[in-house]
Parts: structure tokens; sequence; C-alpha cells
């Protein structure tokens, strides 16, 4: 990482889409390598209760500690120093997921201020260019929180019909915590569209010309093709960046990458 932080408050990106196995976390963890590798100081922080990133970036024990640790924090923020919560990876560094914070869906709904917890948080988080939010695969006060304290949300998907329905109603409830929450604004950055496989069957092939059409003209969309190297990486505990593997998708990312840092200046 740089030896010279970013002074700057850092720039704030929930990856974030309510449907399952639309390779969410891999691309959390990538994305944050290749800014890493553009040189950026990363903060990578796992909001989803199930701990995949926490776990796939090799941080198993911390899933399971005592507190003070992102339950503890989330229930009372007021009270914990955002600093005890984080852990150094080789490549960035990380905020775990804790196996407590599964209570924290219904405990949120009553509680004070309950889509605001994360904000809070992230208000002492200092010395980072980026921080990424991994959010659970729900539209649920976690995500929420996540997408209120970010404003900015790149939307992993798959090239398949269901990715429709998913993405209208992701955008449905963006419209409402803009109308709820004044002075929000929640930008979507990119599209992510992973696990292409070619040639490209017709669904597929339909699919990205759909996205494309959709949205092309005013969200970058990105493709990632499906490489063993990339679950290989994931299983090491590294993005691909991190690996020894080459793998012909970095060059995707690192776009991915660049077209954040350059637009850096305009987000939130």
């Amino acid at each position: 990482m740089p030896d010279k932080p970013d002074i700057r408050s850092p720039t704030r990106i929930a990856i974030s889409n309510q449907k399952g196995g639309v390779a969410k976390t891999t691309d959390a963890i990538n994305i944050a390598g290749a800014l890493a590798a553009r040189g950026q100081r990363v903060l990578l922080w796992d909001a989803d209760p199930q701990g995949y990133l926490t776990m796939g970036v090799g941080f198993d024990d911390a899933y399971t500690a005592d507190a003070p640790n992102q339950y503890t924090a989330l229930k009372q923020p007021g009270s914990h120093d955002v600093g005890d919560l984080i852990l150094t990876h080789d490549e960035f560094d990380i905020v775990p997921a804790n196996i407590d914070m599964f209570q924290l869906e219904q405990e949120l709904v009553s509680a004070m201020r309950g889509r605001e917890r994360v904000s809070q948080l992230l208000a002492d988080v200092e010395g980072y260019d980026f921080v990424i939010m991994d959010c659970p695969p729900s539209l649920g006060h976690l995500t929420d929180n996540a997408l209120l304290a970010c404003e900015n949300i790149v939307i992993p998907a798959e090239a398949e019909d269901t990715s429709i329905r998913a993405l209208d109603i992701l955008f449905n409830q963006i419209d409402t915590l803009e109308e709820n929450f004044d002075e929000t604004t929640i930008t979507e950055q990119a599209i992510v569209v992973s696990n292409i496989d070619y040639p490209l069957d017709g669904e597929q092939k339909s699919m990205l010309e759909w996205f494309d059409d959709t949205f092309g003209d005013y969200i970058p969309i990105y493709e990632f093709r499906n490489r063993a190297a990339v679950k290989r990486a994931f299983n090491d505990g590294v993005s691909i960046f991190g690996s020894d593997e080459e793998c012909d998708q970095e060059d995707e990312l690192l776009q991915l990458a660049d077209h954040l840092i350059e637009n850096r200046g305009e987000m939130v």
C-alpha cells in the first residue's frame, strides 16, 4: 500500500445486488485488489453477516471473535473506535463481518437511526482512498445502511434474464432511500456482468445486448469472464492481483479501477 495515504475522506462504494450468485463477494475482493494495484489505499468492509468475504481473505477467526467486533460496533457506534475493527491484509485492510451480525436485521428495525449506523462508524475512517463495502444478498437494514453510508454503488450481475427483475427491485429500493433521506443521492458507478462464458449462448448474448441498450449511455458496463484462476485466488485468500497466477481478466478490472479513480472527485 502507499506510504502516504490520501488525506481526503475516502470514497465509499457499495457492491450490492440482492440476487444471490452474482459473484458479489468475488467482485468486491477483486475491485479492491485492482484499486490497490493502482496504488490506492483501500479498506474492504464486509457488511454481510454470512462473512464470505471475511473468510475468503483468510480471517476466519475474526468472524467468530468476541467484542469488539462489527456487531457490537453497529449496536453502539458511538462507543467504538472503528480502528479497533480494522485488520491488515497484504493488499488492503479489512473490516471483518461477525457471526453475531445475523441478529442485527431485527434489532435495527426499531433502533434509533437504524439505517445510519454504518454512516456513523465511517465518519471516523481516515487515511484511505476508497472504502469498498460488500453488502448482504438482500434488501434489509444492513444493505440500506451500506447504500446510505456509501452513496455510490457498483452493481454485480449475471447475463441471465433474472437480472432484469433483480435490478428493477434494487433501483426501486434506491429510489425509496433517496426519497426518505433528505439530500441523499445514490449513484450507480458501474455494472459488472460476471461469470461470462465464451462462446456466448443465446441468453448471455441477448442479456449483454440488454445491459448495453438499457444502461450503456449512462452507466459503464464491465464484463468479467468465468476463470478458474479467479476461484483459485479466492481460495488462497487474495484477489487475482495478489496471486502468483496470471489472469486475462486483470485488464478489465484495472479499467474499472481507473474509471473509479478518475471519477473520484465527482463522488460524495
